[in-house]
Parts: structure tokens; C-alpha cells; sequence
């Protein structure tokens, strides 16, 4: 649950410290008191969006001087597509990390999504749409399945989940046949997926206007509240930076894409799950009793929620995710092979969307994060993996990087807990 003044807020997620609203505060003031804020919760251990905006900022400098070409608009806008396959399939993660648990399955169930697609489509003639809805529907399914397991049987998460990653990636397997490769129609649904791009400039720039315009509105709403309820909030001035820095961000993004090819329809599909997923934690009952559940089985209990209905709820959108995230993949590849089957089913799409979500700032430790560190997370990834491409490095440097981002970020959560503990201590 959000922070506010160290109690629980019901809006949703984990937010930094939030100052009051003195009365004749100037923007000056209201924005150093800010930049204090922000010193401080870097100092303390905590972890927000600073640090991986910073830290992505490197990547990108550091390989635009390697190579000239990796800010270019065509690899940016690449790079906008790339990020949304594994970015699905991580939203699905934060959702089950939210519980403390762990979803070990998503990279095969994303494999059979794909799988199962490609093989009614293909093989057994099924429209598109329909196959589509069928391969979401088998994801869904997964997920009700593993959470049942785990909420009524009481069979560990990792056990359960694990179990399914080699079921499922088998199921794959036999499905596709031992050398047999499913091309999918490049002018389908699936592949414009990731082919398909809105060349109208208006497209990305009104895109990144709504952004901006419901970020303020939301954060003005939220101020109100507060306001109302007497509790503390951040300086009005706080308000009006952030939604300038989002619309440099968006706009500057926009116009990215509007260089090469406009607006890609797999960005603007991952961002809608996104404004989706964040809404449903933040602003819903039900997203209130995945915090309270992530704070504590037995408070949650006590407090008369269905410990067990959240939890095979959470598995459920994991798997449905990660289905949706497998139809992406398979969509930018235009087939179903069992070598992708494998690959997936191997663990790199696994890591990847765990990593994504805990470099962004969920913890594994359950109870803090959002959709939004998706975002972030993913993009540190895949610059990486696209660098790397460009450079020319070998796929073995490249997992011993991504290990070792991935290693920082969980050592940084530990760390951002103990401090939180030695806080609370005194």
C-alpha cells in the first residue's frame, strides 16, 4: 500500500514520503524541499524511478557513443516494439510478486499461447480472432490451475509453477512436432501486432497529450482528496514539474516515432495494459486486498479478505499475461517453432520479465511496486540486449549482464528493506 506520513494510504501502490503543503510556500522552496526528499530517500536505501532513470540514461550514452546508430529514430522505434512482449508477460509478474509469490511458468505458457495460436490458425483453419481468444483463454486457464494448486492444496508456488514451466514447454513441444515450423499469415492479426504502425503524426502526439493531460488530472484529483482529508500532499509546485518532465518525455517520444514510422500499435497496446493494470491496483477494492495480501497473509485474513480467491485471481492474470506477451513474441517472429518453444521454455523470457519488474522497483518481498515499473525495468533489458546486438556482442556477455543488473536490483530491494526496518526500529 501507498505511504503516506508512514501509514497506509488505500489509493494503491508504494509512494515516496509525501511532504504538506505549507501555506506561502514559493516554487522555489516547494521544489528544494522536494530535491531533499529525493536525497534523502536515495540515501536511506529506498528505491524509486530516480535511480533506474538514471542508470538507463547511462546505458543509452554509453552505447550511442559505441555506436551512433543506437539512438537513432529506426532502432528507437524497434526498441518500442521489442520492449512489449516481454513487458507483458512481466506486468503478469508483478501482479503475482505483489502476493510474495513467484510464477516460474510464464515463459512456457507464453511458448504454448503462441503454440496453440499458430496450430488452430494454421493447421485447423480457425479465424484468427477466434485462435486468439482460444490461446488467451489456455494461458488464463494455466493460471487458474497453478493458483488452485497453490491456494486450496497448499503446494508451494515455486513447486507448482516450476512443474508448469516443464509441463507446459513440453505440451508446446508436441504440439509444434519434433522439427515442425508454423508460419504464420504476415498479413494477419498476430503479425501486424508488431507490424503495424499509425504513420499519421497526429497519431503519437495525441498519444502522448492524453499521457500528460491524465497524469494531471489524476495527480489534481489525488491532491484534492488529500486536501480534503486534511492529510499531508506534495506542494502543488511538485505537481506541475512532474507534469512537465512527462510531457518533454512524451512529446520528445513522439516525435521519435514520428521520424521512422509513427506510432507502433504494440506501444500503444502495452501502455493501454498498463494505464489498465495500474488503475485496477490503485483505484479498486480488489487491488487494495492484493497490497493488503502482500503486507501480510494473516492481517489480510483477519481484515476478511478471500486470501484464497486473491491468490488464484493473481495467477490467473499471470497467466493470461504471459499468454498475451507469447502472442507477441510470436507475432514479431511470425511463427511457432519448437526452438522458440525451447528458448522460451529455457528460462531468458522468465528472467527477463523478472527482471524487468524488480529493477523497476517491485519488490520480491511482495507488498510494493506497480505496472508503471514495468516500463522502466523492460527498457533497461532490452537497451541492453539491442546494444549489445548493435555492437555485435555474444548472447554469453549479454546474460552475464542482464544477471548481474538483475543481482543489483534484488540486492537494492534487500537493502531498501533493511533500512525501511532500521527506520521503523527507531
Amino acid at each position: 500500500m501507498a505511504v503516506i506520513g508512514g501509514r497506509p494510504h488505500r489509493d494503491g501502490g508504494p509512494a515516496g514520503p509525501v511532504t504538506a503543503q505549507p501555506q506561502g510556500r514559493g516554487w522555489q522552496d516547494s521544489l528544494r524541499a522536494y530535491a531533499r526528499e529525493i536525497r534523502g530517500t536515495v540515501r536511506d536505501g529506498g528505491r524509486g524511478p530516480v535511480l533506474v532513470v538514471a542508470g538507463l540514461i547511462v546505458i543509452w550514452i554509453v552505447f550511442q557513443a559505441l555506436d551512433d546508430k543506437f539512438l537513432s529514430p529506426r532502432n528507437l522505434s524497434n526498441l518500442s516494439v521489442d520492449i512489449v512482449g516481454t513487458g507483458l508477460v512481466a506486468v503478469g509478474i508483478v501482479f503475482v510478486l505483489l502476493i510474495r509469490e513467484i510464477d516460474l511458468s510464464v515463459g512456457s505458457v507464453s511458448g504454448l499461447a503462441g503454440a496453440t495460436f499458430a496450430v488452430l490458425n494454421v493447421n485447423q483453419g480457425m479465424t484468427e480472432w477466434l485462435a486468439v481468444i482460444v490461446a488467451v483463454a489456455v494461458g488464463m486457464a494455466v493460471g487458474a490451475f497453478h493458483g488452485a494448486f497453490f491456494a486450496w492444496l497448499g503446494v508451494p508456488a515455486f513447486v507448482v509453477t516450476l512443474a508448469g514451466l516443464l509441463v507446459w514447454n513440453g505440451l508446446t513441444l508436441y504440439l509444434l512436432g519434433a522439427s515442425g515450423t508454423l508460419n504464420i499469415d504476415e498479413d494477419g492479426l498476430v503479425a501486424s501486432l508488431t507490424s503495424r504502425h499509425f504513420g499519421d503524426d497526429l497519431a503519437a502526439y495525441a498519444v502522448a497529450a492524453l499521457g500528460t493531460a491524465g497524469y494531471l488530472l489524476a495527480a489534481r484529483r489525488r491532491q484534492s482528496r488529500l486536501r480534503a482529508a486534511g492529510m499531508p500532499r506534495r506542494p502543488d509546485a511538485v505537481i506541475w514539474l512532474r507534469t512537465a518532465l512527462l510531457a518533454v518525455v512524451a512529446f520528445a517520444a513522439a516525435c521519435t516515432l514520428n521520424r521512422f514510422q509513427g506510432l507502433p500499435l504494440a506501444l500503444l497496446i502495452f501502455l493501454v495494459v498498463l494505464v489498465v493494470s495500474d488503475y485496477v491496483l490503485r483505484r479498486t477494492r480488489h487491488g487494495r486486498r492484493v497490497y493488503a495480501l502482500g503486507g501480510g497473509v494473516e492481517a489480510a485474513r483477519r481484515a476478511g479478505i478471500g486470501v484464497e480467491r486473491v491468490r488464484i485471481a493473481m495467477f490467473m492474470v499471470s497467466g493470461t499475461m504471459a499468454a498475451a506477451g507469447g502472442l507477441f513474441v510470436a507475432s514479431g517472429l511470425t511463427s511457432a517453432s519448437p526452438t522458440t518453444a525451447r528458448a522460451a521454455g529455457s528460462g531468458m523470457l522468465l528472467i527477463n520479465a523478472i527482471a524487468a519488474a524488480v529493477i523497476g522497483g517491485t519488490s520480491l518481498f511482495g507488498g510494493r511496486g506497480s505496472p508503471w515499473s514495468v516500463l522502466l525495468g523492460v527498457l533497461v533489458i532490452q537497451s541492453i540486449a539491442s546494444g549489445m546486438g548493435l555492437l555485435g556482442v555474444e548472447d554469453a556477455v549479454q546474460f552475464m549482464i542482464t544477471g548481474g543488473v538483475l543481482l543489483a536490483a534484488v540486492a537494492a530491494d534487500a537493502l531498501s528493506r533493511r533500512a525501511a526496518a532500521r527506520q521503523e526500529g527507531t
